[in-house]
Formats: structure tokens, sequence, C-alpha cells
């Protein structure tokens, strides 16, 4: 048999369980994992599992579900530790609704816990789905209670229907209160209730039903597809792990340094730079965490307004963190971009301190109301 694994979210990996059922797997056929989504591969390379899950591809989970399928898979699963078996399921539920073709794909939730589960979301798999289930101490569920549990109280119901062509509303399953809201990585808000739904209109989201929207966030974030979008809850890893720092080999003389603007998510594509300068306290707390495993050094750029997105963050030596009044950081950082980088993502530099010091410069001559933290 030909299998597919995609692999999502880091809490699958830190827990061991990603590494077990491969293993498991090996019995049933040929395995073949990768990753669906990106915070997942801090957490594959902490776990030296890079050489046995790809994590090559920035892919959604539905992309790498269609992926396998194109390739003939006859089981695809998908592996997931969700904080909840309820925002496990509803996850589950959304990749294979955004997945093309009805494709053989079995879910396994939570594993390890009293409510870990395995859910055939395909009809014909459902005896299989049990075989495995049984062999690892799960339940079995049925993608029929799932959607009824899911959809049973919807607060999008309250939502008038008057311009129904350019609204949406989007209901959040298994939310605690007081939890970031994050849409396609960014923080858009926090909730106050156990009854969540987003609200976009023409594009842009403009209320968060049962929280407090964050505006910042939702400039940041710009025009979403909001049925489309990843949304998640809580924190992005909450795992207390060691970090694994690769080595890197560079034999360029000069130094690349690059640029990054509130989009954290794609910090993998940086790794070779010699530095990163960031704009914004989550992409600055995200990134230098993932660029410590590479050893790459960031300039933070922030103003003090953090949303605390992982649960322990590390920073390569040689980093520095500047710290601004309320709102400052998206100024500095333009001005950063345009004077030193001449709206380039990567320059090459020939000294890291002079670059620091050119960077430093430029703040000064903004405004006086700035700390300096170094690593």
């Amino acid at each position: 048999m030909k299998i597919g694994v995609v692999v999502h979210g880091p809490e699958i990996v830190d827990s061991g369980h990603a590494r077990k059922f491969l293993d498991f797997l090996e019995d049933y056929g040929t395995v073949r994992a990768r990753l669906g989504g990106t915070m997942g591969r801090t957490a594959v390379i902490d776990a030296h599992l890079e050489d046995r899950i790809d994590i090559n591809q920035k892919l959604f989970p539905s992309q790498s579900v269609d992926k396998f399928n194109q390739e003939k898979c006859d089981v695809i699963f998908i592996i997931n530790y969700g904080k909840s078996s309820v925002t496990g399921h509803a996850f589950g539920y959304k990749v294979y609704s955004n997945s093309k073709g009805r494709p053989p794909l079995i879910q396994m939730e939570r594993p390890g816990e009293e409510d870990g589960s395995v859910v055939a979301w395909r009809e014909d798999l459902q005896e299989l789905a049990e075989d495995i289930s049984i062999k690892m101490g799960l339940k079995t569920m049925l993608p029929e209670k799932i959607k009824e549990n899911l959809f049973k109280e919807d607060p999008c119901q309250e939502v008038p229907t008057e311009g129904s062509d350019v609204s949406i509303c989007r209901k959040i399953a298994g939310v605690s209160p007081d939890e970031n809201i994050f849409v396609n990585g960014i923080v858009i808000g926090k909730s106050t209730s156990s009854e969540v739904a987003i609200i976009a209109e023409n594009g842009r989201i403009t209320q968060l039903i049962g929280g407090e929207l964050k505006e910042h966030g939702v400039e940041k974030l710009g025009a979403v597809k909001l049925e489309k979008a990843i949304v998640k809850t809580g924190l992005l890893r909450k795992s207390k792990v060691k970090p694994r720092i690769l080595t890197s080999h560079k034999s360029n003389p000069k130094f690349s340094v690059s640029y990054l603007n509130h989009a954290a998510e794609d910090i993998y594509r940086l790794k070779n730079s010699d530095m990163v300068v960031t704009v914004g306290d989550d992409t600055t707390l995200v990134a230098a965490d993932i660029l410590y495993r590479f050893n790459v050094p960031i300039i933070g750029i922030t103003d003090g307004d953090l949303d605390k997105v992982v649960a322990e963050g590390f920073k390569a030596k040689g980093s520095l963190i500047v710290e601004l009044e309320s709102g400052w950081d998206d100024l500095v950082g333009e001005r950063i971009f345009l004077e030193l980088f001449n709206y380039k993502e990567t320059i090459e530099i020939e000294n890291i301190e002079n670059f620091k010091r050119k960077l430093l410069q430029i703040i000064s001559n903004m405004t006086k109301q700035y700390q300096v933290k170094y690593n």
C-alpha cells in the first residue's frame, strides 16, 4: 500500500507521536511524509526528523493532501495534536473540505490523550480506521457526528444577512477566553468567550464576535479570503523544548542582511542570511526563535505590543532588540527599509557592526524615545 502522511503542527512532533506513527505505518506499506503548515518545521528540526518528514516546501495542509492524492497514494493520513478534540476535529473537517476530489483521508487526532481519535473522512476507509484505532488504543469518530457538534451552536447565525454577497462570517471552534486569534499567522484579536466568530466585509476583517479586535493586526493582515484563511488560536508552539542548532558553511566574504516585516511564517526562506532585521513584536519573537536554529542573529524593531505567540523564544548571539514607543515600529521599519535596504529584501554588506551603527543612527534621528536590548 502506498501511504502519504501529512504532519501538522509542532505538538504532534514534540510529543513524539509523529515518529511513533511513522514507525507504526511501516507495517502497512511504503510511507512518505511531508509537513502541512509552517510552525511544525522547527519541531521537525529539533526532533532530527527532517530526513523522514519533508519540510522543504511551504504548503497548507490541504495542499499537502492534494499533492499526495496527485501522487496516487492509496491512503493519506493527517496527524495532528489540537489543543482540544473540538479544535482538532474542526481542523480535519476544514482540511478535507478544502482538499480537491474527495481524497482518501484518515485523521489521527490527539494520540496519547483520553479523547484521542481516528476519523475516516471517506466512508470506504472506515474499516482501516477502526483497525488502526484498536491497535493504537484510540476512539473512532464519525464525520457526521463531528459536523453535528461543530455546527450545533453557531454565532454566525446571529449575524444579519444583509450584504451577504460581500460579508463572510466564520465560526472558530474550541476557543477558550483570553486566547490569541491568528489569521494567516497575524494576531487579529483576543477571545473574551468560548463562542467566537470572525466577520469580514469586502475582504477586510471588521468584527470579532466574542472577542476584542486588534486594529493594528487587522491592518497588517490587509485583504483576506476569510473562508480559505488559516485560523489558529492560543500559542503557535507551547512545548518547552531544547532547540537544535544546525551548522552552516558560508563561503561568501560579504554578509547578507535581510528585512522581514510582519510575516514571521515566511522566515525559513531567510535561513541562509547572516542577519535579519524584523519589524513587529510577534514577528521578532517568532523569527528570532526560528532563526536561532540556523545561528542567525536578528535586529528586532518593536514597540512593546507583544501578544506572546510562543511559550519560549530564543535569540542567536549578536541579536539586539530596539523597543520604541507604541506605534513607532512600522514608521521606523519603513525608514530603515528605504535608507538601508533601498526597498530590497536582502542586501550585501561588508561589516555587520557598521550596519548596526547606521541602523541605530536612523532611529536616533527619528526619535529619542527608544531602548536597545542586547543579547
